[in-house]
């Protein structure tokens, strides 16, 4: 009797929460998340987490998902993080700059879009020669280096190829650059 007592009482203690430990509550997704989504909120949920089992910087309100969009893959369950977001902490985490900016970038091949990845690093180049409905230099000119790639937007069915953007993370002034020449100049990027 004395025994069964003892077990009894060892399973409780086994099974009780530790008192000490803390928790924090989280932004987790309820289903996987593509890059390029805008975030619902059907989408993420709020969900309790031991404090040392929590990333660096996880969100801890709905509101500072929804309607932002994912820079990366996120699957059902993941913690969402500032940096999983597009946003000024992604870009400044991207380039080490605080003030830094994400950049759309149209590039003059829009095929030179397929084979770019999220977290690939990049020079940002003002294209020499004629492109067809944009102008151009009549030299080639890396108006950014170690520019980081946060998005590169889906090839949807109804949208050209042109309408296809990579989004980069940048320096203030090398984003400033990179944006109004993309008003008027071909573009291109270098992988490194």
């Amino acid at each position: 009797m004395i025994a069964s007592l003892l077990v009894v009482l060892a399973l409780v203690a086994a099974v009780r929460p530790d008192p000490d430990r803390r928790t924090v509550t989280v932004v987790t997704a309820t289903v996987d998340l593509t890059p390029g989504v805008v975030v619902t909120a059907d989408q993420v949920q709020m969900t309790a987490v031991e404090d040392d089992g929590a990333p660096t910087a996880p969100l801890t309100d709905l509101a500072d998902a929804v309607d932002r969009t994912v820079a990366g893959p996120v699957r059902a369950g993941e913690i969402l993080t500032d940096v999983r977001l597009l946003g000024r902490e992604l870009a400044a985490a991207g380039t080490t700059d605080d003030d830094a900016r994400i950049v759309p970038v149209r590039l003059a091949d829009p095929s030179v879009a397929d084979v770019l990845r999220i977290g690939d690093v990049v020079d940002v180049v003002r294209g020499a020669g004629d492109v067809p409905g944009v102008n151009s230099t009549s030299d080639p000119e890396v108006l950014a280096d170690n520019a980081l790639v946060v998005l590169v937007s889906e090839a949807g069915t109804g949208t050209s190829r042109r309408d296809r953007v990579v989004l980069v993370a940048l320096p203030a002034a090398a984003a400033t650059r990179v944006a109004a020449a993309s008003l008027t100049d071909a573009l291109t990027v270098v992988v490194r």
